[in-house]
């Protein structure tokens, strides 16, 4: 008798998808993660977080949406809505990641990262809804949203990678710039969350607890940080040059410094304009683009050939006789 396969390996046996096929799938995840940041921030921009005023239903007798819930309950209800189409994404790439051939279990293994990030923050949006929306739980809901954008990222990455050891790049000071240029920018997005999580945008009434602090004072704090940012930008954008990188990473840094320059444009403007809620949003998508922007320049210091033996080379008959 012969072994039952899992549903996956099943498919596996009957199906090989292309690299476009499977880069394809991975960035799908990378498009949903992104998108879910902004539909969670348009929810709380439009004052929507409590719309559904409970979790896993929308109300104590009703899964749906209800009408008397109005236009708040139909737009939170939307963005949980919106986790199944995120979810079907992750499938699929776990399903391209697991028929690859050769195999590719650290692949395999980042897709399912990202099905887990997904479930495990499905929960903590339902218990921000429990906690009327704490700012803090709040701000862990976002930051997870992040982590799912960024393993989505590197699985994205990897598709178009080999499995074998890596190899720098660019010299080891330049990936220490990286690396400091990586740490400062998750600490900006963290300290985003200061803002919005003492500001203006509670995301439902005026009775939404916040942040102990004054808000202008933590836009202050983030726009220092957000200052730091650019000047390791410029900088990595420069040493690249120096040091003769390869095209691509000068490229990706250069697209990282226009990110950061329409990004710290849009911060300034929305601060000095009372924070209207369509430049929250826009800062928001902007600060999605500057993460991925980062990441993929830290990425591409390093690269990975294929370990998987090479298939010898066919010849065209009719070339051989020529």
């Amino acid at each position: 008798m012969g072994r039952v396969l899992t549903p996956l390996a099943s498919i596996a046996r009957r199906w090989t998808p292309s690299p476009r096929t499977l880069r394809r799938a991975a960035l799908s995840a990378v498009v949903m993660s992104v998108l879910i940041i902004v539909t969670g921030g348009a929810v709380r921009l439009t004052g929507s977080g409590l719309g559904c005023d409970t979790w896993p239903k929308c109300t104590d007798d009703s899964l749906f949406a209800t009408p008397e819930q109005g236009l708040h309950g139909a737009i939170e209800f939307g963005n949980r809505m919106l986790t199944y189409v995120l979810s079907a994404a992750v499938g699929w790439t776990i399903v391209a990641a697991r028929a690859a051939k050769p195999r590719r279990r650290g692949l395999t293994r980042l897709a399912w990262a990202q099905f887990w990030i997904v479930m495990s923050n499905a929960v903590l949006g339902g218990i921000t809804v429990w906690m009327g929306l704490n700012p803090w739980t709040v701000a862990g809901h976002f930051l997870a949203a992040n982590a799912l954008l960024t393993v989505a990222v590197i699985t994205w990455h990897r598709t178009g990678e080999g499995d074998g050891a890596p190899r720098p790049r660019v010299p080891r000071p330049v990936r220490g710039l990286s690396r400091a240029l990586t740490v400062v920018s998750g600490l900006l997005i963290a300290l985003g969350t200061t803002v919005t999580g003492s500001g203006k945008h509670a995301g439902d009434s005026s009775d939404v607890p916040r942040m102990p602090w004054d808000w202008t004072n933590a836009a202050h704090v983030h726009a220092v940080s957000a200052w730091i940012v650019c000047a390791l930008a410029l900088a990595m954008w420069l040493v690249l040059r120096v040091v003769d990188a390869p095209d691509d990473t000068r490229a990706r840094a250069r697209d990282l410094l226009v990110v950061l320059l329409a990004q710290g444009a849009i911060g300034y403007v929305q601060y000095f304009t009372g924070v209207p809620e369509l430049l929250v949003g826009a800062h928001m998508l902007g600060s999605s683009l500057m993460w991925i922007a980062v990441l993929r320049l830290a990425l591409s210091m390093r690269e990975r050939p294929s370990d998987a033996p090479e298939a010898p080379a066919r010849t065209d008959p009719e070339l051989a006789r020529a």
